[in-house]
């Protein structure tokens, strides 16, 4: 029996103590850093993430703007400051971005500049919603009236010239009638609208900066001369009338002032705390950049184009690949982005019909009148297509006219070796060997096998036939041929005379 040294217990050496005494005191230290902070700390080691608004208002800057501010709150952001430079945009792609700006935990800060910039039309509501309004100088805001599908309302009849409204006249030379209150601050009038669907858009468009207004304090009267008369102010006149905030020379500058001002982020009031804070430059990315080219709709409509007559390349072809292989790429990229535009139910109908019919006439020829049906509601669907305020996402006129023309031409085409094909004599199948000369090969009495076109048939016909003769194919049935003997008619000998 062996009996074991008993083991001792573990001595912890000296270094160890030391170890394990350090590792407490610096997270005893840390703990009380940690109480000890204050917010203005908390609020130095954060940053301000500016992002830019520069250009059109569209798919693409909702789309960056929205990921922008979820990135911030993401980061901990102390403010995002949002500069502006825009002469309007989409409306469907503003209220996206008024919405975002809206739901952002993070105070947002909208700044237009540098220099010569401007917040028009749809940057006008955008400066609104912000927490924080403020402008560098030599800038401008405002003219912020809707404009109607097609680049402008439709246009009043035209006068005779020299009439002219004779009940405004008389309303406006009555003596002693007061100026109204536009025209004795020396504002423009604003024109009435000429039909129910201007008015609709007006109102609405009043109605929501109005709340805007209100949300922020901030002079609504004032907002809704810009959507009624298109009015506009420079720097310096909005911070006078109440329209912002702040005009600050730069960044550093607009934190300087910022700092201390209390704001409105959801449902409580917060101060902002500004002062010092590191600023960040987040711009568009790729992602931004590639959607930005591609939600214009003259691309989409191109995209979307070229993917058809791809796909049916490779359909009339097959095993060709690359007709199929781009022609799918760019039919799914130009749904993407027809996907991102405000679309109209009608004109995307009337595109499908007119790809649907051209596409017909080319797998089932009807002489030109699918392709030319085609060719017409592809028109009127691409110009309808597009539901939008801005002339910049307006689908151009000559590229419309440019593929109307290019798919009439292939249906013209078409049509025309639709019609050469239908004349040409028939060169294939059991009605080609009809009318032909064969060889006899073999005959048994009336029936045997010939050859036709390089390959050995069986053949009934007359009795008599031998090996080497010459028939004529009279019918096809199934596997069998019909020949007669090819006998040339001789002419009737003469009467003999007795």
């Amino acid at each position: 029996m062996v009996i074991g040294r008993p083991q001792r217990p573990a001595v912890r050496t000296p270094s160890t103590l030391r170890v394990l005494c350090g590792i407490a005191l610096l997270w005893m230290l840390a703990i009380a850093s940690a109480w000890g902070e204050t917010p203005q700390d908390s609020a130095q080691r954060r940053s301000a993430i500016v992002l830019s608004l520069d250009g059109i208002v569209g798919p693409a800057t909702a789309d960056y703007l929205i990921r922008g501010l979820a990135a911030a709150h993401e980061q901990n952001a102390a403010a995002v400051i949002l500069r502006i430079d825009t002469p309007g945009g989409l409306d469907t792609s503003m209220r996206d971005i008024i919405r975002a700006i809206l739901a952002s935990p993070v105070p947002v800060i909208s700044y237009v500049s540098p220099n010569g910039a401007r917040a028009a039309s749809a940057g006008t509501y955008i400066l609104y919603a912000s927490h924080v309004a403020a402008m560098a100088p030599a800038t401008n805001l405002g003219a912020a009236t809707p404009v109607a599908l097609g680049g402008g309302f439709p246009k009043p009849p035209e006068k005779e010239p020299g009439s002219a409204d004779k009940s405004a006249d008389k309303s406006a030379d009555k003596p002693g009638d007061k100026p109204s209150a536009e025209q004795a601050e020396g504002k423009p009038r604003a024109a009435a609208p000429k039909d129910a669907s201007e008015s609709k858009a007006i109102n609405d468009a009043v109605a929501y900066i109005r709340s805007l207004a209100a949300l922020r304090g901030r002079n609504a009267d004032w907002a809704e001369d810009a959507v009624r008369s298109a009015a506009s102010l420079s720097a310096r006149e909005a911070h006078a009338q109440n329209v912002i905030d702040l005009i600050a020379d730069d960044i550093p500058d607009l934190l300087e002032q910022a700092d201390g001002r209390t704001v409105r982020v959801g449902n409580s009031q917060i101060e902002l705390q500004t002062k010092g804070l590191q600023v960040q430059h987040k711009e568009p990315d790729w992602r931004t950049r590639v959607l930005n080219v591609i939600t214009n709709p003259n691309l989409a409509l191109m995209l979307l184009m070229v993917g058809v007559y791809g796909l049916i390349f490779e359909f009339m072809n097959p095993g060709a690949l690359y007709p199929g292989v781009v022609g799918a790429i760019c039919l799914l990229v130009g749904l993407y982005a027809l996907s991102a535009l405000p679309l109209t139910y009608a004109g995307l109908a009337l595109v499908l019909l007119g790809v649907t019919l051209m596409v017909a006439e080319i797998f089932t020829p009807s002489i030109g009148i699918l392709g030319i049906g085609g060719a017409i509601s592809f028109v009127l669907g691409s110009l309808l297509l597009v539901d939008t305020e801005s002339p910049a996402y307006e689908v151009s006129l000559p590229l419309v006219a440019g593929v109307a023309v290019a798919s009439l031409g292939m249906t013209l085409l078409i049509a025309r070796l639709a019609l050469r094909s239908r004349r040409a004599p028939i060169v294939s199948g059991a009605e080609a060997l009809i009318g032909q000369r064969i060889k006899v090969l073999s005959w048994n009495g009336e029936q045997g096998h010939v050859a036709a076109s390089g390959e050995r048939w069986r053949a009934v016909g007359p009795a008599g036939l031998a090996p080497g003769d010459t028939v004529v194919i009279a019918a096809v049935q199934g596997v069998t041929l019909h020949v007669r003997a090819d006998t040339p008619l001789l002419p009737p000998e003469p009467a003999r005379r007795g």
